[in-house]
């Protein structure tokens, strides 16, 4: 029998009942699917507040909120590509750079499976992996949605992995070309006045968040598409870029961020870039017993969802 990879029918069993898979999918390997929604549960890049280790697990808890079909396009992901949960990226706790290596050589099975992955993080430090697993063709764009660049050498010590260098990491690996990369929503008081020197140096495009609110989406969004062009890009979404009054559960929370709605506006304007996979990451639920911030997360991914299904239609993988 063919699997049928559908969310289970909520006129048939109710949103609370079911084991909590990624949209009440069914589970499959990465081989079986044109989009496989992973989940990668690290927490070892904070550098302050821990936490994110569990958001995959509330992540799915919240996405079981989320119906089949987006209201504005009136299309269903599931009816134009074979999606399914492909359960979590098991890292080593204890060890954070084995738990990279772990992470990059899942990310690079999923890619020679054919899939596109989109994950729910974890913190930011686990897009360097993913990207190190999937960009095996050159450097890709990147665009971010963010409160912070990521682009900083190092932390304590001079530790040079964590959630607040994982761009840096990147663009010095050659997974980034940092002339196609865009970082939106920045803000927030900075430790140096040259925190940001770096990216610029490099050519990356800062978006503070007052741009974005002087612009408006729509415009900025114009920009970042001819930014990254029709090559293959990444997009990763931090949640602390939202207004943390809108989504409190996260590490390292800046206020005066984006509103939930611009965010969405913002992704849906995703579509039709050639997109290789995408993250939320940064949703730490032991930060916001509501479930509103693993809620928002879980939307961002089921818009994130809607772009990278029209991804694989235009492509005719299914």
């Amino acid at each position: 029998m063919t699997k049928k990879f559908e969310p289970l029918d909520s006129g048939s069993v109710p949103r609370f009942a079911g084991l909590p898979t990624f949209m009440r999918l069914p589970v499959a390997e990465p081989s079986e699917v044109d989009i496989a929604i992973l989940g990668v549960p690290f927490d070892l890049g904070t550098t302050n507040r821990a936490g994110t280790r569990h958001g995959p697990r509330e992540l799915r808890n919240q996405s079981s909120l989320m119906r089949r079909v987006h209201h504005v396009t009136g299309l269903s992901p599931y009816d134009r590509a074979r999606v399914a949960d492909c359960g979590d990226v098991v890292i080593d706790p204890f060890d954070l750079m084995r738990s990279l290596d772990i992470i990059a050589a899942h990310y690079a099975g999923v890619r020679e499976a054919g899939a596109l992955p989109l994950t729910g993080g974890g913190d930011h430090l686990i897009t360097l992996p993913i990207l190190r697993g999937l960009a095996k063709d050159g450097p890709v764009g990147l665009i971010q949605f963010d409160a912070h660049s990521d682009t900083y050498d190092s932390f304590f010590n001079d530790s040079r992995y964590n959630h607040g260098t994982p761009f840096r990491r990147a663009i010095e690996e050659g997974l980034v070309d940092p002339k196609r990369f865009v970082q939106i929503g920045l803000r927030g008081a900075i430790s140096d006045a040259g925190n940001y020197d770096y990216a610029r140096g490099m050519g990356v495009r800062i978006i503070f968040i007052e741009e974005l609110v002087a612009r408006g989406v729509e415009d900025v969004m114009a920009e970042a598409r001819a930014i990254v062009g029709n090559k293959p890009t990444y997009v990763t979404f931090d949640i602390d870029g939202i207004d943390p009054s809108q989504a409190p559960g996260t590490g390292t929370p800046e206020i005066g961020g984006f509103s939930t709605r611009e965010a969405q506006q913002m992704v849906r304007l995703l579509d039709g870039l050639d997109i290789i996979g995408a993250d939320l990451v940064e949703v730490a639920p032991p930060f916001d017993p509501s479930g509103l911030t693993a809620l928002t997360g879980a939307t961002i991914m089921f818009e994130l969802l809607c772009v990278l299904a029209g991804v694989v239609e235009r492509k005719g993988k299914r």
